[in-house]
């Protein structure tokens, strides 16, 4: 179910920053917290919020398609990409960033190539996000602040693919073309530490 949150503050600076249409923005993310806490800094930012945590409830926003869409790559009855396709085709001039705690360079690549303008990792702050939203041209937005270290994006690859094999370790290591016992001792570990 969508979860607009409607407050006057939000609701004065959306209608001063012009038409509600122009500056509406979708958030679909199965992270509830996340979900709240971003669709809170937006509309701080004159941002007219719906935010929903499901493929469903977001392909139900074509029928009155938003200006802009932050999409997470994986919700709790889908992908994530599946959502892209069919809100590009509702509104062509549609700015949408996917966001994803699993970041590789297919998934980037299949984002863009399904009408992404940018693809963000998380943890990603509402002023990441805001300026790959309204970044325009060629011109790429300024690099993060606090990026994922080397050993923190390997991290996630190897979960990521870990999870994408049924969390079967014999099956991940032959397709991260590694041995099972050093896979074994990288999954016994904690995440590398962010600084």
């Amino acid at each position: 179910m969508a979860n607009r949150e409607d407050k006057p503050g939000a609701a004065a600076s959306a209608a001063d920053a012009g038409d509600d249409t122009e500056r509406s923005l979708l958030i679909a993310d199965d992270d509830q917290a996340f979900r709240i806490r971003l669709a809170r800094a937006m509309e701080q930012r004159g941002y007219v919020v719906t935010s929903v945590g499901s493929v469903a409830e977001a392909l139900a926003q074509t029928a009155t398609p938003p200006a802009y869409a932050v999409i997470d790559l994986r919700l709790g009855d889908g992908n994530g990409l599946e959502i892209v396709g069919p809100l590009r085709k509702a509104r062509p001039d549609m700015r949408i960033v996917v966001l994803t705690g699993y970041g590789n360079i297919a998934t980037a690549v299949a984002a863009v190539k399904e009408g992404a303008v940018d693809y963000l990792s998380k943890p990603a702050d509402a002023d990441a996000i805001e300026q790959a939203l309204v970044a325009h041209g060629k011109k790429l937005p300024p690099p993060p602040s606090n990026p994922m270290s080397a050993d923190r994006v390997r991290w996630e690859h190897i979960q990521r693919v870990f999870e994408q094999c049924d969390r079967n370790v014999s099956e991940t290591a032959r397709r991260l073309n590694m041995h099972r016992r050093t896979l074994q001792r990288i999954l016994g570990k904690h995440a590398p530490r962010e600084q």
